[in-house]
């Protein structure tokens, strides 16, 4: 089991992957067979499907900055609470900025790796940020 400061960096660290454009590196963060769900969607599980996942948003977000807002641990398990920002300005891109917070519910296995994560963000505010609508 980690403590807070333990918790703190592996999340600093995880955030860190998702802004790197590396999905290999975001899909370390995970158990083989783990499973990475995004707004209750149908699941990437093993590392290559996560990668794959983490690519999607890495292409359409170029400059995608994910950053720790604050996180909620209990033993194996945390709440990961983020701000992500980025332009969608990738290949068929809006060329609309985001500015969003979310959170991830994780679970770690005994290696210390994510056996699942269940990510939450407001759709309904992404989709309006990226028509750009009010």
């Amino acid at each position: 089991m980690m403590d807070q400061r333990q918790w703190n960096e592996f999340a600093t660290r995880y955030a860190a992957a998702w802004s790197s454009q590396d999905p290999d590196l975001l899909a370390s963060f995970y158990a083989e067979d783990g499973k990475l769900t995004v707004n209750a969607g149908e699941p990437s599980v093993g590392k290559k499907a996560i990668a794959a996942k983490a690519r999607d948003f890495m292409t359409a977000f170029p400059d995608m900055l994910v950053r720790l807002d604050w996180i909620e641990c209990s033993g194996t398990h945390a709440v990961f609470h983020w701000i992500w920002t980025g332009t969608n300005s990738g290949p068929g891109g809006t060329g609309r900025s985001v500015d969003m917070k979310g959170y991830e519910e994780w679970s770690l296995d005994r290696e210390g790796l994510i056996a699942a994560s269940s990510g939450h963000y407001d759709a309904s505010e992404f989709a309006r940020q990226i028509a750009g609508d009010g």
